[in-house]
């Protein structure tokens, strides 16, 4: 059976636009989302690594990104490309692989986050699918079980409350594809009406995830970074400067420098090349990219800082996910709670999405710059390359290439 498992093959849908992410994923692919120093898909990689042989990627919206960066072996793992030029869906991805798989495959999404645990047991009880336990399974796909068996998959069900729900990781063979399936309401192939048929006429079982973390949206990352963080291993941990307190753990790269008076709460990542401080408060979980630039008293809490982003003095950001090369001016606030008490909503993809959280700030796509002394309310998302004037007070997302002023109350096109 190890011998088997470690010569497998694994198969990653990795091709999706990811448009509930923008403006982050304006300029890369959903699994190419970064946190700490690794992208989403080398994340689970990391989980396939001395598990899996041979990863087929399928591959789409700007595909040659994944390609180039990763080629043809990630550590112990062979790499191969499928391409789907036309999104029809997750059956219609899946299905790209076919050509190259052997026997038994496992199936997952490159876009979510998976345990090596979790992976293990489900390859050590054949055939199998991943499911975990919701509170409400309204977005995901909930699982009927018939004599421990999985008996079917029902997409977001109407009656949402206490639900196994599908993870989107199988081990299969590669026969589930035999079967003929029909486009679905919304246009697209299903994996799960794959599953369906398989699960109709063989035995399916399944194996209940300890870690996943699906990410439907961008402020699921924030929701999975204190797990990131928390298993990932302290490659240096170099300190330049007096540093008054670090207490849990902080992961400081090659090439950073701690100016004297910061205190740094862990979880934290900070990128090689970066500079924090003086008198910066920074508490985790906080993934921090390369080449930033945190000013004198700076407070960073709960957020993920992409590459190459300046945060100048005074500047207070909680609970947000900025972009790479984005600039804060000096005494940025991001507002990230509500005096009401009430959730914080999200206008992103043409419509209005309740986050669920009490606590949520905003969203800054790359280049983004925020002028001197300029507030920002809970759950704005601010365009790639938008600019917000000094002074400025921002209650309403700020489209891509826009320059924002709030005493003129007009919004300009560059």
């Amino acid at each position: 059976m190890n011998k088997k498992i470690l010569t497998g093959q694994a198969v990653i849908l990795a091709a999706g636009k990811g448009v509930r992410f923008n403006p982050l994923t304006r300029t890369r692919p959903k699994p190419f989302l970064k946190i700490a120093d690794k992208t989403v898909l080398e994340h689970n990689l990391d989980q396939l690594n001395n598990l899996i042989g041979e990863v087929i990627l399928v591959v789409g919206y700007k595909g040659e990104t994944i390609k180039s960066a990763l080629g043809s072996q990630y550590k112990n793992i062979k790499i191969k490309y499928v391409l789907q030029e036309v999104q029809q869906g997750t059956g219609d991805a899946a299905k790209k692989a076919l050509p190259f798989l052997k026997d038994r495959f496992l199936l997952l999404n490159g876009d979510d986050i998976y345990d090596k645990e979790d992976i293990r047991k489900c390859l050590a009880k054949y055939p199998c699918m991943l499911l975990a336990e919701a509170k409400d399974a309204s977005n995901f796909g909930a699982v009927a079980l018939r004599k421990h068996l999985v008996a079917g998959i029902i997409e977001k069900p109407k009656e949402s409350a206490g639900h196994l729900i599908n993870t989107g990781l199988y081990f299969l063979p590669r026969t589930v594809f035999n079967p003929k399936i029909e486009k679905s309401a919304r246009g697209e192939y299903e994996f799960t009406d794959y599953i369906n048929k398989f699960a109709k006429n063989e035995e399916l079982h399944w194996v209940a995830s300890r870690h996943w973390y699906p990410l439907s949206y961008p402020w699921n990352l924030l929701d999975v970074s204190g797990f990131l963080l928390g298993r990932a291993k302290v490659v240096s941990k170099k300190k330049s400067g007096k540093i008054y307190q670090i207490k849990g753990k902080v992961i400081i790269e090659k090439g950073a420098t701690i100016k004297g008076g910061s205190c740094l709460e862990g979880p934290i990542y900070i990128g090689k090349g970066s500079v924090v401080g003086p008198n910066c408060f920074i508490k985790g979980p906080v993934s921090i990219g390369s080449d930033c630039e945190i000013g004198q008293a700076v407070e960073i809490k709960n957020s993920i800082i992409g590459d190459k982003s300046k945060i100048f003095q005074s500047s207070h950001v909680s609970d947000s996910i900025i972009g790479n090369h984005c600039v804060l001016g000096v005494s940025t606030v991001i507002a990230n709670f509500r005096f009401d008490g009430k959730t914080i909503k999200v206008a992103t993809n043409g419509k209005v999405i309740d986050t669920k959280k009490e606590e949520f700030g905003a969203i800054l796509g790359d280049n983004a710059k925020i002028g001197v002394n300029s507030s920002l309310m809970p759950g704005v998302v601010i365009g790639e390359r938008a600019i917000v004037g000094p002074h400025s007070l921002v209650t309403e997302n700020v489209p891509d290439d826009t320059v924002f002023f709030s005493k003129a109350e007009k919004v300009f096109k560059n």
